[in-house]
């Protein structure tokens, strides 16, 4: 069972208005120029202004730089009073390692709209644990432009109305019914699977868990899965969300090998809901309170995911 103790009390960020400043940082991989031009282009035309510093685009192997490197310009980033939002570039692989270099109260005294997903789940995970501050697991700046319309469009709601509506896809697969509510937490698969036993890893108990995953063999999600539930992470949660398996083989043989491993729970569990490395990747608060609801497939949320002043 994870004896992580939860982090402290609950801290929302303030929401955007149109002209504010997004300061973007890149923790982990490097980038294509192209999809950088394009979500750079779909964040003037909802109206913001972007910041960041020259030498971001840095490349050091499959890093954006040294870790040294990469944690000073979040920093650089943050404490910038003209940025209002920070946005993750890409993901890949590097958020990891700087970690422990990261000032928290830096982040806890200064609290930001802070987006991203996939690698970048490690800084989600770390900064409920270290701060409480809710977070958002979704589109980045690279990915943007591969979004389709709805989740550009509720990326674009959440930044300025503080909001996020509930979210009921029409391909959802209900898996195990029943309604459960919990604080939302999880993301990428293989990234929360390497921050179990750490002091950077969040509990899961009572709490509405969601995983994702993309180019991964099915035989490792498999073997991740199952380190989870021997792990006890499963044991105890409210309801388990599997968003999209991008280029991971059969997802039916994944579908299967949850419900396997969930047999003797008795909390909901759904599929295919549309987050993650797919083309739609809806934006959801790390932290908020949310409620499963399978009779009507809809994901909703408590109160608003910004603080409103």
């Amino acid at each position: 069972m994870n004896e992580t103790a939860d982090p402290l009390k609950q801290l929302l960020p303030p929401p955007l208005c149109k002209g504010d400043t997004i300061g973007l940082v890149a923790p982990a991989g490097p980038w294509e120029e192209e999809d950088f031009a394009r979500g750079m282009g779909i964040l003037s035309d909802l109206g913001f202004e972007v910041k960041f510093a020259r030498s971001l685009a840095t490349k050091e192997g499959y890093l954006a730089g040294s870790d040294e490197h990469r944690s000073a310009l979040f920093h650089e980033i943050w404490r910038d009073p003209q940025v209002k939002a920070v946005l993750s570039v890409r993901g890949g692989y590097g958020s990891l390692r700087i970690l422990e270099s990261l000032d928290y109260s830096l982040i806890q005294s200064c609290p930001k709209i802070f987006i991203g997903f996939s690698d970048i789940t490690a800084l989600h995970s770390a900064i409920a644990q270290k701060t409480g501050l809710v977070t958002f697991h979704g589109p980045m700046l690279t990915t943007l432009g591969k979004s389709d319309k709805e989740s550009v469009h509720a990326f674009f709601d959440m930044l300025c109305r503080g909001e996020i509506r509930p979210i009921r896809p029409l391909s959802l697969e209900i898996l195990k019914p029943g309604n459960a509510s919990g604080v939302l937490a999880g993301g990428n698969l293989t990234t929360a699977v390497h921050l179990l036993a750490t002091p950077y890893e969040t509990s899961w108990q009572n709490k509405i868990v969601f995983l994702e995953d993309t180019g991964e063999a099915p035989y490792r999600i498999d073997r991740m899965l199952t380190h989870l539930k021997t792990a006890g992470r499963l044991q105890g949660i409210k309801g388990l969300i599997l968003g999209s398996f991008t280029n991971c083989g059969d997802r039916e043989m994944i579908w299967q090998r949850v419900v396997q491993l969930c047999r003797d729970d008795n909390f909901p569990v759904w599929a295919n809901f549309p987050i993650g490395h797919g083309v739609q990747n809806m934006i959801v608060p790390v932290g908020l309170q949310a409620h499963m609801d399978s009779s009507r497939g809809v994901l909703s949320f408590s109160g608003p995911c910004c603080r409103m002043t």
